[in-house]
């Protein structure tokens, strides 16, 4: 069995590294956002209605804006992408001797000799020259561009899962433990996509659950008390 065999080679990564991302981001969003919205109005009031009234607008609303987001953002990124293609490209046509020697001056700065550097720029330039600039100059692979549709459509329904949880939560237990599992359910599954996140982006999972847990708890807390202060006050 070889040493790489657990990793990942060839097309393809970019894009699941794309919508992975884009998922965790929406389940996130989706759990603080709404876990705090619907702790919120369980501070001011126990009416079921006004719960489920609140984290429905909060879930449909959030769930639209991230996958929008996710879209506008991801398409930008896309078309920077073809700009700079087709930029290379008509270097490529226009000025193939000097972009050839560009070729070999980025190898021979990553350590090669001038000679082996020279023999690598011309084979891979033989071999597919646009692809070769795009790796090494642009770190861009032609054939794996980022979709937006992907990162929308995984943002969304991220979101959407996210957001059930801290619903449910809230409006499944009698009014006087709705909070407080509320606040546990949450905190769990902060930890959870914190580790999540963490183990796509090869950083420690710890870390990434302590940051989500502490900020998401900051939250439900924040939000609890504003709508305790609003009930008890007769405000609402």
């Amino acid at each position: 069995m070889s040493a790489h065999d657990g990793e990942e080679h060839g097309a393809g990564i970019g894009q699941r590294l794309n919508w992975l991302r884009a998922g965790v981001l929406g389940a996130n969003d989706g759990i603080v956002s709404v876990a705090s919205l619907v702790v919120g109005v369980a501070g001011a009031t126990t009416s079921s209605a006004a719960l489920l009234t609140a984290g429905l607008a909060g879930l449909v609303g959030g769930a639209i804006s991230m996958a929008l987001g996710e879209y506008v953002s991801v398409s930008s990124q896309r078309d920077s992408e073809r700009a700079l293609i087709a930029k290379e490209r008509e270097e490529l046509r226009t000025m193939p001797d000097a972009e050839l020697a560009e070729l070999t001056s980025l190898y021979r700065d990553r350590g090669l000799s001038e000679e082996t550097a020279h023999r690598v720029a011309e084979e891979l330039t033989a071999h597919d020259a646009l692809a070769a600039h795009l790796e090494v100059e642009l770190g861009i692979d032609q054939h794996d561009l980022v979709n937006p549709w992907h990162a929308a459509l995984s943002s969304a329904v991220s979101f959407t899962l996210g957001a059930l949880l801290p619903l449910l939560a809230i409006l499944l237990p009698p009014p006087e433990w709705r909070v407080p599992v509320t606040f546990l359910a949450v905190l769990i599954a902060l930890a959870a996509t914190g580790a999540v996140s963490a183990r796509i982006g090869g950083s420690r999972p710890l870390r990434a659950s302590v940051r989500l847990v502490i900020g998401g708890g900051l939250a439900l807390l924040a939000t609890w008390l504003i709508g305790t202060l609003l009930g008890t006050t007769g405000i609402v």
